[in-house]
């Protein structure tokens, strides 16, 4: 009786140790991963988040003017180079890549500079929205990007241009990601 007594003990502790550690083992490894940095954290936006309240009546411009419709940004450096223009259609490119999703983001260029003649007749043929950069913008905003701003007029995202023409068409792709999801996920505009 006793043999069969102390058989059965063994079995309950074990039963009972399996069970604690069926428990407690996931803890630990997730507090592993956690303070030893294993996980990315699940950042899935190519942009980056503005750390500070940025609003279109903070630089100057007025919300209502953009029917409460998403709006990609660009504030075009004060002269628009090659680069300038390449970057341009690039923004361009990814807001005709929204389709059917189009209708509820407004593209929007603000210069500091007018535009050559030829220039106007490039910009004529897509669907920006050609502003003067407001005076507040100019101490705001430091140097030109491109920025994602919601129907409300929150300027919730930034996209720096990259310095080299090639990555361009990458730069149009991340928008285009970041744009998407934002559609997604909204109800408003």
């Amino acid at each position: 009786m006793s043999s069969k007594k102390v058989s059965q003990n063994k079995k309950s502790r074990t039963s009972l140790f399996v069970l604690l550690a069926a428990f407690a083992l996931p803890i630990i490894i997730a507090k592993l991963a956690l303070e030893q940095n294993w996980l990315d954290y699940g950042v899935t936006n190519k942009g980056s988040l503005l750390e500070s309240e940025l609003t279109l009546s903070q630089i100057g411009l007025n919300t209502a003017d953009y029917d409460e419709k998403w709006l990609i940004l660009y504030t075009l450096p004060e002269q628009c180079d090659d680069q300038c223009e390449k970057a341009l259609e690039s923004v361009h490119n990814t807001y005709v890549a929204l389709g059917k999703e189009m209708p509820r983001v407004i593209p929007v260029a603000l210069t500091q500079r007018p535009f050559s003649p030829e220039q106007i007749a490039q910009i004529k043929l897509s669907k920006w929205r050609v502003e003067d950069m407001p005076s507040i913008a100019k101490n705001l905003i430091e140097h030109s990007q491109v920025y994602i701003v919601d129907p409300l007029g929150n300027i919730i995202m930034a996209h720096q241009i990259p310095a080299d023409v090639e990555n361009l068409s990458q730069f149009g792709k991340q928008i285009l990601s970041d744009m998407k999801k934002l559609l997604k996920y909204s109800r408003i505009g």
